[in-house]
């Protein structure tokens, strides 16, 4: 996933476990999105989408929560002082475009939507 990451988006930073990286979104906005390597406690392995919608102590997070309730992908957290909406999905039999980029497209979108209402600006 990694491979197929790096040679279709501007990667602006990774590890062995993690990348983040940009894209565009609609106009002259874009968008910053981290995929994680996660396992589970079973020894299977998953993919963590995560993308910023702001700081957490500058938005209403009331109201992210319900924005959040009418997406069909993704939930929200916060990790280090960011609110994020993320998705994870297994790597097991992964198929790149129905089970990864779709979903990386669609919680990109909603983030960017939400950091648009919430935030008012273009910051991640």
């Amino acid at each position: 996933m990694i491979n197929y990451v790096r040679t279709r988006y501007e990667v602006l930073e990774e590890n062995a476990d993690w990348l983040r990286f940009r894209l565009d979104t609609d106009g002259e906005r874009s968008q910053q999105v981290s995929v994680h390597h996660v396992p589970d406690a079973d020894g299977g392995a998953w993919l963590e989408i995560s993308s910023p919608v702001g700081w957490a102590d500058q938005i209403d997070l009331r109201k992210l929560l319900e924005l959040a309730g009418s997406v069909v992908v993704g939930g929200v957290a916060v990790v280090d002082g960011v609110a994020l909406l993320k998705h994870t999905v297994p790597i097991e039999d992964l198929s790149v475009r129905e089970e990864f980029e779709r979903p990386m497209k669609l919680v990109v979108a909603r983030a960017d939507s939400f950091e648009r209402e919430l935030a008012g600006t273009d910051h991640f």
